[in-house]
Order: C-alpha cells, then sequence, then structure tokens
C-alpha cells in the first residue's frame, strides 16, 4: 500500500469517523522524527476531498505503536472524540489482533493472565509480583501453524502497556522480530508481526453497533505466502 495515499487504507467514513489502515511502521502522531503520521495524512484527506481550506479538525482517540499495523480510528468532529475517548478508557470497545509467534502453541487455545509493570525508562513492560503491577487478561486461539510459527488471534480483555508483546513473551511465544521482547530475529523491515485485526464498538453519536475489519493482506505484507 502506498505510504502517503490514505484514499486506498480507508475502511470506514462517515461525518464523525475516519477509519484506516494503519500501515506497520508508520506514526500514528507527529513525534521528533518529523515521520508522515496518520493523523496529519487523515487532516490532507479530508481536507482535499471535501474542499476544506485551513486546519481540519482530526481527534486521536487512541495510538497504536509504531511497528503495530492495522485498524486506527480518527474522530471528525470534537463531541465524537469526548465520547470515543471515554469508550477506549471505559473499555467499552473490543478489539481484536492477530500476530505472528515463535513456535508452536502447546495449548491452541486459552487464555493468559498476568501481572505486568511498566518500566518507562525502558519502554518495557515486565511480569512482576509487586503491589503497583497491574494484572493484564488476554484470550487466544491459534488459527494458523507454519513450520517454526504460529499465527494467533487475540481478544484484549484489559489495555495494558505492551501487554500482548509481555504475555506472549513470558509464556515463551515472543512475536516474531520484537527483539525487545525475546525474538531471535529481525524482521526485514524492523517491524514486529503485530496487527491490530479488528475493533468494535458504539457508533458515537447513533448508538449503532459497528465492526471496522482491517483490509490488509498481513500473511503477504508478513512474508508468509
Amino acid at each position: 500500500m502506498n505510504n502517503t495515499d490514505l484514499k486506498h487504507r480507508v475502511i470506514f467514513e462517515d461525518n464523525h469517523l475516519l477509519v484506516i489502515d494503519k500501515l506497520a511502521g508508520e506514526l500514528v502522531q507527529g513525534d521528533a522524527t518529523g515521520d508522515v503520521d496518520v493523523l496529519k495524512l487523515a487532516k490532507e484527506y479530508i481536507g482535499k476531498k471535501y474542499n476544506k481550506p485551513g486546519n481540519v479538525f482530526m481527534g486521536l482517540p487512541h495510538r497504536l505503536d509504531r511497528p503495530t499495523s492495522g485498524v486506527v480510528v480518527l474522530c471528525r468532529t470534537s463531541k465524537a472524540l469526548t465520547r470515543v475517548s471515554k469508550m477506549f478508557r471505559d473499555r467499552e470497545i473490543d478489539k481484536i489482533y492477530h500476530c505472528l509467534v515463535e513456535g508452536k502453541m502447546e495449548v491452541q487455545e486459552g487464555e493468559l493472565k498476568h501481572q505486568l509493570k511498566k518500566d518507562s525508562k525502558l519502554n518495557k513492560s515486565f511480569i512482576s509480583k509487586d503491589s503497583d503491577a497491574k494484572q493484564a487478561h488476554l484470550a487466544y486461539r491459534c488459527i494458523k501453524e507454519f513450520n517454526h510459527y504460529s499465527m494467533l488471534e487475540i481478544k484484549l480483555f484489559t489495555g495494558r502497556h505492551h501487554q500482548i508483546r509481555a504475555q506472549l513473551s513470558a509464556v515463551g511465544h515472543p512475536i516474531k522480530g520484537d527483539l525487545k521482547y525475546g525474538a531471535k530475529r529481525s524482521n526485514r523491515h524492523k517491524n514486529f508481526c503485530l496487527h491490530a485485526y479488528a475493533l468494535s464498538m458504539l457508533h458515537p453519536i447513533t448508538n449503532a453497533p459497528i465492526t471496522f475489519t482491517s483490509n490488509a493482506d498481513i500473511l503477504s505484507e508478513w512474508g508468509m505466502v
């Protein structure tokens, strides 16, 4: 997919929401690198499509780590931003991820529960017994196996820092390419194989249930086909 042409990556669009497929390695929001980011591309896309002069409003109610690809929800109105941000804070949004992990799962389907503690200096989370560690809970199922890897579908019940990466590493199955959490080697493009596949929520204005699903051919992008 073209890095700067957002129109081919739009999953859903109405007067209140813009949902896109983020590329692995792409920033959600600008940082000191000055690299192209999703928020800027979204503003440019709306401005051009609807011939809006000046600064286009675009709110960002959640984020994905730079190496992670997949569904990102942006808000086109302040009312939508306030409501969707609250949904994320209150864990009223269901998130499904796909990932490729090293090895084959001994148990094909199950749940993982750990206590996680974030180290801000290292930007990493660790399994911890400290009193300030927070519970991390996810469910997984194996949806495809390869010679040395397993493709998992992950459902998050909590939203901890680096939760999927830390928990899978803790059970001996780090995400492919994720050197920070114990992967054996990096991927060709230095991104790891974690993809935000689908997100389900109530529409912030109509209250109708809606699911956004990534259109990316992720196995191809991971070099597995």
